[in-house]
């Protein structure tokens, strides 16, 4: 029987530092944000931290800036991509510095889910080049656009996931069903085991229910630490189930008939 290699775990990210000297324009985007503007230091979570807020709060801007300073493409994937499809990544990146841990990671990745298409594109295009085993492989073996976006980004939690790596993940449920959301829990949970670490940016109170993460809400107040159930994510969610026909009959401003509520859990 062969030896199992042993894990090394994280963390490989220990917090994030705003550089302020490097800042040319405060008020221009991002920095005119708030949870930006108030930032300073943000800790990560030796396993797994999560970015929250509302449309336009910074989450991805954020995220995508921790993965511009690891040394991550802008448009998502490995160390090993390098593409370009637009130039479109805000200058947070080169103003804030990461505190990391002397443990390195194995791999790093960043998924963009609005940009998950292009790296797909780019597993094609280089797989198409002479020598070396085909990229895909890694994911599976099975192109990526050949497959529903569901299936694609699961195809990636499933087979890219390594041990003792890092992983940044944009709205990884913005593809997923519900079932496929709890199925992503359990693959996230054996990757921790394995010695990863994640920080993601979610709306999902499926994901963001995973135990003992550390949750950064970002607001009009700022950033600030939060509690699972002190969320929007999970207290709209838990009121809407709570009495789906009251609920919409709220929201609809009238009282729903017998036959129009049965689809609302009447």
């Amino acid at each position: 029987m062969g030896r199992k290699r042993k894990s090394t775990p994280g963390p490989y990210l220990l917090h994030l530092a705003v550089l302020r000297d490097r800042i040319a324009d405060p008020e221009r985007f991002p920095f005119n944000l708030p949870a930006v503007r108030a930032l300073s230091v943000l800790p990560f979570h030796p396993q797994v931290t999560f970015l929250v807020g509302e449309n336009g709060a910074g989450k991805s801007t954020l995220l995508e800036a921790i993965a511009v300073a690891s040394g991550l493409n802008a448009e998502g994937g490995s160390l090993n991509f390098t593409f370009a499809t637009r130039a479109s990544h805000s200058p947070l990146g080169e103003c804030v510095r990461l505190a990391k841990a002397l443990a390195r990671p194995r791999d790093s990745y960043f998924l963009r889910a609005e940009t998950f298409y292009n790296v797909a594109t780019e597993i094609e295009r280089l797989d198409q080049g002479p020598g070396g085993a085909p990229i895909i492989d890694a994911y599976g073996g099975r192109s990526l656009h050949e497959q529903s976006h569901g299936e694609s980004f699961f195809a990636l939690f499933k087979h890219r996931f390594r041990d003792n790596s890092l992983y940044l993940l944009d709205e990884p449920e913005a593809a997923l069903s519900p079932t496929r959301q709890v199925e992503f829990l359990v693959l996230m949970h054996d990757s921790i085991r394995r010695g990863c670490q994640f920080v993601i940016a979610t709306h999902s109170p499926i994901i963001l229910a995973y135990p003992e993460a550390r949750i950064h809400l970002l607001d009009r107040q700022g950033i600030r630490d939060v509690a699972y159930t002190d969320t929007e994510h999970y207290q709209v969610t838990r009121r809407f189930l709570s009495n789906p026909k009251r609920a919409i009959e709220t929201l609809l401003g009238e009282e729903l008939d017998a036959d129009s509520s049965a689809g609302a859990g009447s």
